[in-house]
């Protein structure tokens, strides 16, 4: 039966990837070892590599999944609308939302000190979502691309702020903060039609 092997494939990995998780939360990446994580997700080393290259090709997978986890809860922001305005909360809310309850792995992801290069992932994500699915409504001297950047990489400052101070204001809060700064720059965007 393909179904059953499929998900024995997919139980294993989200095993080794809770694993690697759990490890984080006590040591370093460079502390850890292939035969601990597999150990801690109860199979073996063969198993491990016969789903994954080494540690860092687990924990982009693990962010990988977070990033398009983020992306489908940040649609779902705006997928029954035909616009919105800057100032509008439920624009920026559930991004602070799934961060906030996925808090451990987005402190990784944000920081980029345990994998290179995933703050930039984080922000192209985000980036692909604008660029692709929303529009300013008004025109503008600054062109689309560009606008969308600074406002993304900028925001990264806004995160970053937000998990050093250990996640202490609420998603609502830290979202009102990030509406009253873009209303500030555009007054509204159109959700493209696909």
């Amino acid at each position: 039966m393909p179904g059953t092997e499929d998900r024995r494939i997919l139980r294993t990995q989200k095993n080794l990837k809770t694993a690697l998780l759990d490890l984080l939360k006590e040591k370093e990446l460079h502390e850890i070892s292939v035969t601990e994580v597999a150990k801690h997700a109860t199979t073996n080393r063969v198993t491990f590599y016969s789903h994954y290259k080494d540690l860092n090709a687990l924990l982009a997978a693990i962010v990988e999944d977070h990033l398009n986890g983020l992306i489908i809860y940040f649609r779902k922001s705006f997928q029954d609308r035909k616009r919105f305005s800057s100032t509008d909360l439920e624009r920026h809310l559930p991004i602070f939302e799934y961060i906030y309850q996925n808090q451990f792995i987005f402190s990784l992801i944000i920081r980029g000190e345990v994998l290179p290069g995933s703050q930039n992932q984080f922000c192209e994500s985000l980036v692909q979502v604008s660029a692709t699915e929303l529009r300013l409504e008004e025109t503008s001297d600054i062109d689309i691309p560009t606008l969308n950047y600074f406002l993304t990489y900028g925001s990264l400052g806004f995160f970053l702020h937000w998990i050093k101070e250990g996640f202490r204001d609420t998603p609502e809060t830290m979202a009102k903060k990030l509406t009253v700064l873009y209303g500030k720059m555009y007054e509204g965007a159109i959700v493209v039609e696909e």
